[in-house]
């Protein structure tokens, strides 16, 4: 057998909200950093230019015009010290109007100044070093230039300085603010951690609502869901051990009476007692089908609090589809089923299955213990269930709801399990509608109501109707 490949461990939500928030801010800090270091080279620049221009001034000031010719009046030490640098080599050049050299170093040249400038700053190469030069124009009365370069070591220094001194406090600052954020996280993600591994400790049957840390509105919203989850997993597993339980103990009897009928059947030999067996057989069955049914019934309406949907229903027709099918049933028991109050349309917000759950045990009830007429009147949003049978004392009525409940009817007849009621109370508690008993006349007999919520809006009604 082959064995499935490990599964790829997913990234810590630490390390990705650090990337997250600190990848952004580098990037942030480097473009400032760039952005910073950009403007003081500029401004250096600038600086080192007007101290190269004061140094062309100052030369030029010394070239003294004669009559036939111009002469610098500085002797070369002279110009050295006028041109002093600690750190960096200076070259100059006084040249003539024609160009040609009359104090410095020859062949150093640099673009002239444009037209109506009097200077122009250049980077130019001579003796095989870069420089940066000026040339200074002089017009009259006798035109010369001055050119003053020096090498750009000093620039250069100045500029990694302030990149080195720019760089090194924002990394220092970056790996503070990693470590700041590092441990503020983890601080707030704890709770998280310890949800995590009380969930692991938990066992499988433990659906009690875990503790929830109010550290972050996030986190609170999580632990809310996760017990809102819990008390929805544990109303289902109540309702099915209930029904479970239900079953076992409601089926034994009919199942064992079901066993004895077909024990007592198969020894004897005539035919006449076999037939009558097995209609008591199938009549056993009936009533543990039906009891099933409402068992059933009774755990759908409590799963159905979580996942009712609710829609624009007629309520005349579903009274008219109910009458229908339990109409062979009445007449083989001669009983008088009909219904009032269906010549006008009605219609109800609620769910299908519950009202029909609703109709069909409200008329299998008065067709065990009512009289000979039984009634389905719709008047409005409400929809009652009346019979001409003896009816149920105010003080019983409250305790019939309750499942396993018999009234005295029942007990006397042997039929039924004390479900129907109890179905209907819920499916109306499912439905926010009002379930309410009383007397159908005044010479007796019971009347079962149950009053349905407000009416849809009007598109709905339409929509309802044209479907």
């Amino acid at each position: 057998m082959s064995s499935l490949p490990p599964k790829a461990r997913a990234p810590s939500l630490t390390g990705r909200m650090l990337r997250r928030v600190l990848l952004p801010l580098a990037l942030t800090w480097l473009a400032g950093t760039a952005v910073a270091v950009a403007v003081a080279s500029h401004f250096t620049e600038q600086a080192f230019d007007r101290s190269l221009l004061d140094d062309a001034y100052a030369v030029s000031a010394n070239v003294e015009a004669g009559e036939r010719d111009i002469q610098l009046r500085l002797t070369p030490r002279e110009v050295t010290s006028v041109l002093f640098d600690q750190s960096e080599t200076m070259f100059f050049a006084v040249l003539r109007p024609d160009g040609s050299l009359l104090a410095g170093h020859a062949g150093l040249q640099a673009p002239q100044p444009e037209a109506g400038a009097r200077y122009r700053f250049s980077d130019i190469h001579y003796q095989g070093h870069p420089l940066r030069a000026v040339a200074l124009h002089h017009d009259e009365p006798n035109a010369f230039r001055v050119v003053i370069a020096q090498t750009t070591r000093a620039r250069s220094a100045l500029v990694e300085r302030l990149l080195a001194y720019s760089l090194a406090p924002q990394l220092v600052l970056l790996v503070l603010l990693a470590l700041w954020l590092w441990r503020r996280i983890e601080g707030e993600l704890r709770p998280l951690g310890e949800l995590r591994q009380t969930l692991d400790r938990r066992a499988a049957h433990d659906l009690a609502p875990v503790p929830v840390a109010r550290s972050s509105r996030e986190l609170e919203r999580l632990g809310d869901t996760l017990n809102a989850l819990f008390e929805r997993l544990g109303h289902s597993v109540r309702a099915q051990r209930e029904f479970a339980g239900n079953v076992a103990h409601e089926l034994r009897t009919p199942l064992a009476g079901i066993r004895a009928l077909a024990d007592y059947g198969l020894v004897q030999q005539a035919p006449a007692v076999w037939r009558e067996q097995l209609q008591q057989i199938a009549a056993s069955q009936a009533r543990a089908s039906r009891l099933v049914d409402q068992l059933l019934g009774l755990a759908l309406a409590d799963e159905g609090r979580t996942a009712l949907q609710r829609e624009p229903l007629r309520l005349d027709m579903l009274v008219e589809e109910a009458v229908l099918r339990h109409l062979a049933r009445a007449d083989a028991q001669g009983v008088d089923l009909g219904a009032l109050g269906l010549d006008a349309p009605v219609t109800v917000q609620a769910n299908v299955a519950l009202v029909e759950g609703i109709l069909d045990n409200l008329i299998d009830n008065a067709l065990r213990y009512g009289g000979r007429t039984i009634t389905i009147e719709v008047a409005g949003h409400t929809l009652s269930v009346a019979d001409n049978g003896p009816g149920i004392a105010p003080e019983v009525q409250r305790a019939l709801m309750a499942r396993w409940s018999q009234g005295p009817e029942g007990q006397k007849l042997g039929q039924g399990a004390g479900l129907g009621l109890a179905i209907v109370a819920r499916y109306a508690a499912l439905l926010d509608a009002g379930l309410r008993f009383e007397k159908a006349s005044e010479a007796g007999g019971l009347r079962v109501s149950v009053a349905f919520g407000a009416a849809p809006p009007a598109s709905a009604l339409l929509q309802a109707s044209a479907g």
